[in-house]
């Protein structure tokens, strides 16, 4: 019987007889690669390219570490992609600037999670899809105009004039995004919150706020005529 690989990590699983004279190297090899499954760290640059994470039969490759930081100034919209296939937990941190592009952490052909910029995740794949598991939301300063995902965390500062924050394109049931006044110039320079096409408390209108030190989170309703709703105001 020949040898075979394993379907998630690509492990050699080694046949009774075979490999005489290089079982240890091939072992060794296996052990590298649950090292890197559970405890490994490597980082993407993901300014100019996608990336499709590499799972080679038999040998560390990127694809099967256990920690993965994403980094660089997003040219445009962005996926890191997995083999379709694979079963795997990842830890994720998003230290990209997104400038206004969303990321994806997807399999080949399937589904995924967006990332929101700054914000930590635990992922996992079934082999078909990408699934959220946790997500540790980070306060972010801001102060100047721009695109949100889900899970944004903002301290607006309008010092320097009126700022204005948009908000996610198709929103899902639960999306949340909260905002702060973080120097307390809302009164002089207003913060308005683009609707970008769903509404917000029952109206099709931009909310802007003018309240000196106001914080306020939304949550996406699932509801068309309520849109964003406040979960604090």
């Amino acid at each position: 019987m020949a040898n075979s690989t394993s379907a998630n990590l690509k492990l050699t699983v080694q046949a009774t007889g075979e490999n005489s004279g290089t079982w240890g190297q091939i072992t060794n090899t296996n052990l590298l690669i649950l090292e890197q499954a559970i405890g490994g760290f490597t980082t993407f640059n993901l300014t100019n390219a996608n990336r499709s994470l590499t799972f080679t039969n038999g040998a560390v490759s990127n694809g099967k570490n256990d920690v993965i930081k994403l980094t660089g100034t997003l040219a445009g919209t962005r996926t890191v992609s997995i083999p379709d296939g694979i079963e795997k937990v990842y830890n994720v941190q998003n230290a990209c600037d997104h400038a206004g592009n969303t990321l994806t952490f997807k399999t080949s052909s399937g589904t995924g999670v967006l990332l929101c910029e700054g914000n930590n995740y635990v992922l996992y794949s079934d082999g078909t899809n990408v699934v959220k598991l946790s997500e540790q939301r980070n306060w972010r300063a801001v102060s100047a105009a721009e695109t949100v995902q889900a899970g944004a965390q903002l301290l607006v500062n309008t010092n320097g004039g009126a700022v204005t924050i948009t908000l996610p394109a198709s929103p899902s049931l639960g999306d949340e995004v909260s905002f702060v006044d973080q120097g307390y110039d809302f009164n002089s320079n207003a913060l308005t919150i683009g609707r970008n096409g769903s509404n917000i408390a029952n109206s099709a209108s931009d909310l802007v706020v003018n309240t000196q030190g106001a914080g306020l989170e939304l949550v996406y309703s699932g509801d068309a005529t309520t849109g964003w709703t406040y979960t604090e105001k």
